[in-house]
C-alpha cells in the first residue's frame, strides 16, 4: 500500500469561559507546585497578567514572573529565562500568552536542566534525542492570543541573534501538560493583533492543507479550521468583546497547530526569515505573503483548493478562494504586501538562502529553489 506515518495527536485541554480560575488545579494535575510564570514584556503589566498571578498566590504556587521576552525570542532571552528559573528553584512553567511567550516557556522548561546547547536540539531528524528527557520540567500552557497555537505544540521557535536565522527546536515533553483556553483572556486583544494573529491560524490550516504529506486525519481538521476561521475572524476583528467568535478562534488556533503535523509551506519559508531580520509581526507577515504563495503553488493545488472553496461556501474555485483572502485581508487592513509592512531594499539572496534553510521548506507543494524562491520573495514586495 505504501502508506506509512508518525501521528501525534495534542495534550488535554480545558477550554471555556473563565477556565483560568482551574490554574491552580491545572498545575497540581501537572505536578507543578513552584510555577515560573513566562510571558512576554507587553502582556507583564496588563490585568490579565495580574489577575493570572493573584490566582496563583491565592493558591499557595507564588507569584514569580519572567516577561523579558522580545516578540522573536532569542538565545538572551532563554538564557535569562533559565536563570530566573533555577534561582526561584521552580519545578514548573506555566507559558503566558501570544507566541513569543508560549514559546519561550515550553523552551526554559527543555533547557534549564540539559547540559547540551538548545542548537543541539533543532528540528532536524532525531536530534531531540540528545536532550535528557527525564530533566524537562512540565509546562501549564495558557494562550492569550489566537493564533499560533504553541499551547499545543512540541516545538518552539527561537531567534538565534547572530545569524538572524528562526530555529525550530523540538522535543516531544515539551507538549504541555495541561492546557487552559479561556476565550476571555484574549478579549483585550487590540484589533491589529486579533488580524495578524488569527491570520496566522489561518496560514497554519491551509499549508497543512496544502501539503502532500499523507495525513487524513489533519488534512480534515485544517478545513474544518479554514472554515472556522472564515467565520469567526472579522467578526472578532470588529468586536473584540465578541466572546463567542473569540472563542471559535481559539478553537482555530489550536487546531491549526495541530494540523501542521503535515507539513507547512512556502508561507512560513517566507515568513521566518523575514521576521527574524526585519522584525515583523509574524501572523501579518504571513498574510502579507499569503497571496503570492498561493498564485506560486497553483499548478499543484488548484483542484485541492477548489474542493476547500466549495466546502467554505466560495464561488469560483481557484480564483474564488484567491480573491476571498485578498478581501480578507483587506478588511483586516494587512498590508498589501512587503514593501507596504516597511521592508525596503532587503536583501533578497540572503533571505532566500535562509527561506531554503527553513524546514516549512518540505512541506511546499512545490519544490522550492533559489531562483523561483528569490523570483517569489520580489512578487511579495
Amino acid at each position: 500500500m505504501g502508506l506509512k506515518a508518525n501521528w501525534s495527536y495534542p495534550t488535554a485541554i480545558r477550554f471555556g469561559e473563565g477556565r483560568i480560575s482551574e490554574l491552580a488545579e491545572a498545575c497540581a494535575v501537572a505536578g507543578i507546585t513552584r510555577p515560573l510564570l513566562v510571558t512576554d514584556k507587553g502582556l507583564s503589566n496588563l490585568p490579565v497578567t495580574g489577575t493570572t498571578l493573584e490566582i496563583m498566590r491565592a493558591a499557595g504556587l507564588g507569584g514569580a514572573m519572567f516577561s523579558d521576552v522580545d516578540p522573536n525570542p532569542n538565545e538572551t532571552n532563554l538564557s535569562d529565562g533559565i536563570a530566573a528559573y533555577k534561582a526561584g528553584n521552580h519545578d514548573g512553567v506555566v507559558a503566558f500568552g501570544g507566541g513569543s511567550g508560549l514559546d519561550l516557556g515550553k523552551l526554559i522548561a527543555l533547557m534549564a536542566g540539559q547540559t547540551v546547547s538548545v542548537w543541539d536540539l533543532e528540528d532536524i531528524g532525531d536530534w531531540w534525542t540528545r536532550a535528557d528527557a527525564a530533566a524537562i520540567a512540565p509546562i501549564v500552557a495558557v494562550p492569550t492570543t489566537a493564533g499560533t497555537g504553541s499551547e499545543v505544540g512540541r516545538a518552539g521557535v527561537l531567534t538565534n541573534s547572530e545569524t538572524r536565522m528562526k530555529k525550530i527546536i523540538f522535543h516531544p515533553k515539551i507538549l504541555p501538560a495541561v492546557v487552559i483556553c479561556d476565550p476571555v483572556l484574549t478579549v483585550g486583544m487590540p484589533p491589529v493583533i486579533t488580524a495578524g494573529t488569527g491570520m496566522d491560524a489561518f496560514a497554519h490550516c491551509l499549508e497543512a492543507y496544502c501539503s502532500p504529506h499523507y495525513h487524513p486525519m489533519s488534512q480534515g481538521i485544517a478545513l474544518e479550521g479554514m472554515r472556522i476561521v472564515k467565520d469567526n475572524l472579522l467578526r472578532a476583528y470588529q468586536d473584540g468583546a465578541d466572546l463567542q467568535a473569540r472563542a471559535e478562534m481559539m478553537s482555530a488556533a489550536a487546531m491549526g497547530a495541530t494540523a501542521f503535523q503535515k507539513g507547512l509551506g512556502a508561507i512560513h519559508a517566507l515568513s521566518h526569515p523575514i521576521g527574524a531580520v526585519h522584525h515583523t509581526h509574524h501572523g501579518t507577515t504571513n498574510a502579507v505573503v499569503m497571496r503570492p504563495v498561493l498564485a506560486f503553488n497553483r499548478p499543484a493545488i488548484e483542484q485541492r483548493i477548489g474542493l476547500v472553496s466549495a466546502y467554505l461556501g466560495i464561488s469560483g474555485g481557484f480564483d474564488g478562494f484567491y480573491d476571498y483572502v485578498g478581501e480578507l485581508c483587506a478588511d483586516l487592513s494587512i498590508p498589501e504586501n512587503l514593501a507596504a509592512l516597511g521592508i525596503a531594499n532587503p536583501d533578497l539572496d540572503a533571505l532566500t538562502e535562509m527561506a531554503l534553510k527553513d524546514p516549512s521548506c518540505g512541506g511546499n507543494p512545490i519544490e522550492m529553489t533559489f531562483e523561483n524562491t528569490r523570483s517569489l520573495f520580489q512578487t511579495c514586495l
